[in-house]
């Protein structure tokens, strides 16, 4: 059996339907969400976990024989202080539980923020991690855990898998996310209002959550790995002309306003390099712009986020 942790969450939920869908016993855990997505309902096991109780975490061992964990779980800052220290102890009790119940591998969701201050575009794995003042309390505790994950389970027979995800975006997603701007966009529309415009050629790294999952369920559970790093994403840039068009295509009338070029002039939009995770699981994405867009409008029909 696989532990997500996080395992309602976009990323978590998603991934936890691809692990099925390949055949998988899951048992995800929650803390606050309590709601199952309707595409899960009956098909894993839900356990309630505060992922900062180390018992309660290791008590989990006792109940399913798990064999993978992937360590989605995460809270959105408030007290910097308390963030670090909320997230870190999530981590290390998974990692603790890693350990003990002497799972075969530990995925761990890292970000593509870690790249922030490389210039070289697309970012890809080989890259040295700058020295770079970061966005977010978010990027800064993703680019902590790495080293943290790697050095803990090293000589444990555990193998560490860090996940440095992109921009991900789809059903579960918070409609008005302060960090992607797509789904507001989109949310607007459906909304039947006019959003902002925006730069037609400005865009970078986009992955539709369904393809998100199934990436980060077939490094979980590919019968060899050779390296202990990967970036999850759709492997290609995306345009805000491309969201736009997709848009108008399945809206009859619907007229976007896009402002010409880039806003910051010429040059290239950043995104994550995903030939490593192709050649070792076979990886593509399933969805490109027209579909996702297509597929999340249907979803935002019948369900709220």
């Amino acid at each position: 059996m696989i532990l997500v942790t996080g395992g309602l969450g976009m990323i978590g939920a998603h991934t936890a339907r691809a692990l099925v869908d390949l055949g998988h016993e899951v048992v995800v855990t929650s803390h606050r969400r309590a709601e199952v997505p309707s595409f899960l309902t009956g098909k894993v096991v839900v356990e309630s976990l505060d992922v900062t109780d180390r018992d309660a975490f290791l008590a989990l061992g006792d109940r399913h024989d798990i064999s993978d964990i992937v360590h989605l779980a995460g809270s959105i800052p408030e007290d910097p202080v308390q963030f670090f220290r909320t997230d870190m102890a999530g981590l290390l009790n998974a990692l603790d539980a890693a350990r003990t119940w002497g799972v075969r591998r530990f995925a761990v969701a890292s970000s593509l923020g870690v790249y922030i201050g490389r210039t070289e575009n697309p970012w890809h794995e080989g890259l040295e991690l700058p020295t770079a003042e970061l966005p977010h309390l978010i990027v800064a505790y993703k680019k902590a855990l790495e080293p943290l994950t790697t050095h803990s389970l090293q000589g444990s027979g555990v193998q560490p898998v860090v996940l440095r995800i992109g921009t991900i975006w789809g059903p579960l997603v918070d409609p008005e996310t302060p960090f992607y701007y797509v789904p507001p966009y989109i949310s607007a529309v459906l909304r039947g209002e006019k959003p902002q415009p925006l730069y037609a050629d400005d865009g970078g790294d986009s992955c539709y959550a369904p393809d998100a999952g199934r990436a980060i369920a077939l490094l979980t559970t590919a019968e060899t790995l050779r390296h202990d790093t990967y970036n999850v994403s759709s492997g290609r840039p995306v345009t805000n002309r491309e969201f736009a068009q997709a848009l108008q295509a399945i809206t009859p009338g619907l007229q976007l306003d896009l402002l010409s070029g880039r806003e910051a002039g010429p040059g290239d939009n950043p995104y994550l390099d995903t030939t490593r995770l192709a050649q070792e699981t076979g990886f593509a994405p399933d969805f490109d712009v027209a579909a996702a867009v297509a597929d999340y409008v249907a979803w935002r029909a019948a369900n709220p986020r």
